[in-house]
């Protein structure tokens, strides 16, 4: 079966987070090493490592999971934020596998002024950097599709497929599927055709292997939007039927997949509890 998870808090600790996913029941886990929105973050000491790894080992969570900051554009054209960046995404990795993670999920960034294809070279340019500053690292970087808001790269498959075929060390490299940003960027997921073309694309042009990680999202806005709004899982244009077909895609019943929605809807505040009861809901329905 696929392994649920979401996206939790290391407010008071990394560990805390694996704390919160005992709660929950999870099997796999996402977290941010540091605050999303600082370009620094406060140095991981020895007793941070050693109390989250005991805690993973002790829930026996697999294939867990950082985002970095979303301040980093390594396909920015100006220099000394595209350094910045690149200096940013290197800690991130060392925090990531110090901690003993299995990925690390980064946005290709935004070529801002200048054009996509130059912006995805860049960005490849930078991931060689980080992989040659980062040798013999377990950790596997995930390019994440995005909504393609602004210049945002990573809305077509074909970038990502770029970014691969440019790097000199792919292997360190796969992806991690947004469902809400897929559907953003105008990939259709609402009916079981558009799900199975959809999928049939991704194959075609990165190969399903490279797919490692599920952000499992349903979108406030509508298919094509480009605008990143998640939403709980049938609470938006994607309806539940997509994830559905998603949790009990046989190619897909080894993935990690992660939450990242609201936290909380009106009065309910344990909504990651709710949707990841939607998501086992549907292993438990009998076949039609």
């Amino acid at each position: 079966m696929p392994l649920f998870g979401a996206h939790l808090s290391i407010a008071g600790g990394c560990h805390k987070a694996v704390e919160l996913a005992e709660t929950f029941g999870c099997q796999t886990l996402q977290i941010f090493t540091k605050n999303a929105s600082q370009w620094q973050g406060k140095p991981l000491s020895d007793d941070d490592v050693s109390r989250f790894k005991k805690a993973v080992g002790r829930l026996g969570l697999k294939h867990v999971t950082a985002h970095d900051s979303y301040l980093i554009n390594l396909a920015s054209p100006d220099p000394a934020l595209y350094k910045k960046s690149l200096d940013a995404f290197v800690d991130e990795m060392q925090r990531a596998e110090r901690l003993g993670l299995a990925y690390l999920v980064m946005h290709p960034g935004a070529h801002t002024t200048d054009t996509p294809e130059a912006g995805l070279s860049r960005v490849a340019a930078a991931l060689d950097d980080a992989h040659d500053r980062c040798p013999g690292y377990r950790l596997q970087v995930l390019l994440e599709t995005t909504a393609g808001q602004g210049t945002t790269l990573g809305h077509r498959f074909e970038h990502l497929a770029a970014i691969l075929q440019a790097v000199k060390q792919p292997r360190r490299l796969g992806v991690c599927l947004d469902t809400c940003h897929v559907f953003a960027a105008g990939y259709g997921l609402a009916t079981k055709d558009d799900y199975d073309a959809t999928f049939r694309e991704f194959d075609a042009v990165v190969g399903l292997a490279r797919l490692k990680v599920f952000h499992v999202n349903d979108s406030v806005k509508d298919r094509g939007s480009r605008v990143d709004r998640h939403a709980g899982l049938g609470k938006g244009k994607i309806g539940l039927d997509a994830f559905r077909w998603l949790v009990t895609d046989e190619r897909f019943a080894d993935r990690p997949m992660i939450l990242e929605t609201p936290k909380e809807d009106g009065d309910v505040k344990d909504m990651d509890r709710v949707n990841l009861g939607i998501l086992r809901g549907f292993l438990s329905e009998p076949e039609a």
